[in-house]
């Protein structure tokens, strides 16, 4: 019997038969939303469009792991190269001030094993975190409609709630919708940042979370990660990179049952116990400087994507799954597949 905080290996996946027919509609949508969007803003990812800041680092697997921990990235200690790209999540190039979901994603190369795509060796293990715990929806359906509503403006998404949740529903899901979106924010060096969908870890399931270490909030003098109107969130961020070297710990949370840690629905926000599992650590470094500018390039120019993964760590879930085929269309869409 599983107790309430012992790692399972009972998860499943529950698909439907019209799961890829639908998964390539929403690629669709999403490829017609980037194209718009590339026209106004130019070539760009369909959401996190806005680049805050490009960083190098390593990422440290730990010893002593405990055994749901133990596959893929993380079988054996080891120190692996890192490219990391902060973003806003939105679909529009926005100013920092506005509400929106912050994007950290990073990614850990030199990893060994076959591709969770099935296309031969992996080539990273990538990581995409958000400053949210969980999903603002259950499943791919409600975020895809609300966000093709959104990319065609206020009137367009008032009719869309309206429509899916009643005359009385639509005022106060958008509502909590906001509440959401505008949750405070201190900076990227500073939040406790969540993979929110699970991942394969082996034989089990997984959450994941960068916790940071509390010598990042010491940062600069003058940091001030509360004025994000006048110097942004990528200005302080690399200010605290030029103070000094920024650190992480990155935390795995097992699936224990269906019931408290759901594979399918990702608006659950699991309680389990995270254990420590590794450490992200940045040097300091100038994104202003030729080399910090010329990593923006690149970042820009890479895919981060959770299907850019070992087999060992394959995405789970609905949200998951629609991604694969999302994010594919994106890549080709700016050209980066």
């Amino acid at each position: 019997m599983t107790t309430a905080t012992e790692a399972s290996t009972a998860w499943r996946e529950h698909t439907a038969p019209d799961d890829d027919a639908r998964y390539a509609g929403y690629a669709e949508q999403f490829a017609e939303l980037q194209r718009r969007k590339s026209e106004r803003f130019g070539n760009g990812r369909a959401l996190h469009r806005k680049p805050v800041h490009a960083a190098r680092g390593v990422f440290e697997v730990a010893a002593g792991l405990p055994a749901f921990a133990r596959h893929g990235l993380f079988a054996a200690p080891g120190r692996h190269e890192v490219l990391l790209r902060l973003s806003n999540g939105g679909m529009d190039v926005a100013h920092d001030r506005q509400p929106d979901i912050r994007g950290f994603a990073f990614k850990v190369f030199g990893v060994t094993g076959d591709s969770a795509l099935g296309n031969g060796p992996a080539r990273s293990q990538d990581f995409l975190l958000i400053n949210h715990p969980a999903f603002a929806f259950p499943d791919s359906r409600e975020f895809v409609a609300f966000v093709v509503a959104a990319s065609h403006g206020p009137a367009r998404l008032i009719g869309h709630l309206a429509g899916r949740y009643g005359l009385f529903g639509a005022p106060r899901q958008l509502a909590r919708l906001v509440k959401s979106m505008g949750r405070p924010f201190s900076g990227f060096a500073t939040e406790a940042l969540h993979s929110a969908a699970p991942m394969a870890c082996g034989p089990y399931a997984v959450r994941v979370r960068l916790v940071p270490e509390p010598g990042n909030a010491a940062g600069p003098a003058n940091g001030p990660a509360q004025r994000p109107g006048r110097h942004g969130w990528g200005a302080d961020f690399n200010a605290r990179l030029l103070h000094g070297p920024l650190a992480w710990q990155l935390q795995l949370q097992p699936f224990v049952n269906e019931a408290t840690t759901p594979i399918e629905d990702a608006s659950v926000d699991w309680p389990t116990p995270y254990s420590t599992v590794g450490r992200l650590l940045l040097p300091r470094q100038d994104a202003d400087a030729a080399e910090g500018r010329a990593l923006a390039r690149q970042a820009e120019a890479a895919v981060f994507d959770p299907w850019q993964a070992l087999a060992e760590h394959r995405p789970l879930g609905d949200v998951q799954r629609a991604r694969k085929a999302v994010y594919f269309e994106s890549q080709k869409g700016r050209g980066a597949a």
